[in-house]
């Protein structure tokens, strides 16, 4: 399985691809797409747009992992990087690639083992566990690899479906469940 793992931004998209194939992870790319200070804003997210585009276009992935949005004190700052997410889901979306989102706690945890564990332990354990020399730049690719390895860990559980379809597969089963309980209790049998 090929993982596209993204660290959203505004001025700096982090993304790792990663090859996972349930044992191990192979490093195949990371990098950052980045806009300029002062462009437009809706020249600024083409930008993010088209280099997720051509991302998706080059290395063909399977699943496309994104970190949910931290929110800050700095309001305008969480309005830009939003609007980048929507673009970058958008990409994902049009190119037919199904999205997985993970906050930061199920980052750290997978990656590390620890919820609260620190960014330079994040980064530190993710070039380990791709076996690179030293820890990728800029820090958004790293972070953007951390995504990637946490949706390869958790890939399993999800068996190819998007949260959505998930959820749906669930409300589905606890219905089915809810109706044979109702005709075990019409026919008085135990449950």
């Amino acid at each position: 399985m090929i993982i596209l793992g993204i660290d959203p931004g505004y001025a700096i998209v982090g993304y790792g691809i990663v090859g996972y194939d349930s044992h191990n992870f192979t490093p195949l790319a990371y990098g950052a797409v980045t806009t300029e200070a002062g462009l437009p804003a809706d020249r600024r997210l083409e930008m993010v747009y088209d280099g997720v585009c051509s991302i998706i276009d080059r290395y063909r992935p399977d699943a496309v992992a994104v970190e949910q949005l931290f929110f800050t004190t700095n309001q305008k700052t969480v309005i830009m990087v939003a609007q980048a997410r929507g673009v970058i889901l958008l990409a994902a979306k049009k190119k037919g690639v199904p999205v997985y989102e993970y906050t930061p706690l199920q980052v750290k945890q997978s990656v590390v083992g620890y919820g609260k564990a620190i960014k330079k332990q994040v980064m530190e354990m993710t070039r380990k566990l791709l076996r690179l020399e030293k820890v990728p730049k800029p820090d958004d690719a790293a972070d953007a690899l951390a995504i990637a390895i946490c949706h390869g860990h958790s890939a399993s559980s999800y068996v190819g479906k998007s949260k959505l379809e998930e959820a749906i597969a669930k409300s589905e089963q606890r219905d089915a469940l809810r109706r044979r309980e109702l005709e075990q209790k019409k026919l008085g049998l135990p449950r």
